[in-house]
C-alpha cells in the first residue's frame, strides 16, 4: 500500500472516532438535562396486564396493580 491510502483510513479512522466521540457528549448531556420520570406505572404495562387477566379469567377486572420492590 501507498502512504496515501494508509493517511486515507487513519483520517477516516480519526473522523469517525472524534464524531462518535462528540455524539455522546451529546447524549450524556441530553439525558442530564432531561432526566427519565420512572414515577408510577407505566401505561402499557397497565394494558398487558389488563389483557393477560381478560385472556386468562374472561369477565376478569384488574382492580389494582402495585409494583413489589424486592
Amino acid at each position: 500500500m501507498d502512504n496515501f491510502s494508509v493517511l486515507t483510513c487513519l483520517y477516516s479512522f480519526l473522523a469517525v472516532f472524534i464524531l462518535l466521540s462528540v455524539l455522546a457528549v451529546v447524549i450524556r448531556l441530553v439525558t442530564a438535562l432531561f432526566p427519565a420520570k420512572w414515577g408510577g406505572v407505566d401505561l402499557a404495562v397497565v394494558s398487558a396486564i389488563h389483557t393477560a387477566v381478560a385472556a386468562k379469567i374472561p369477565g376478569a377486572r384488574v382492580t389494582h396493580i402495585e409494583e413489589i420492590q424486592k
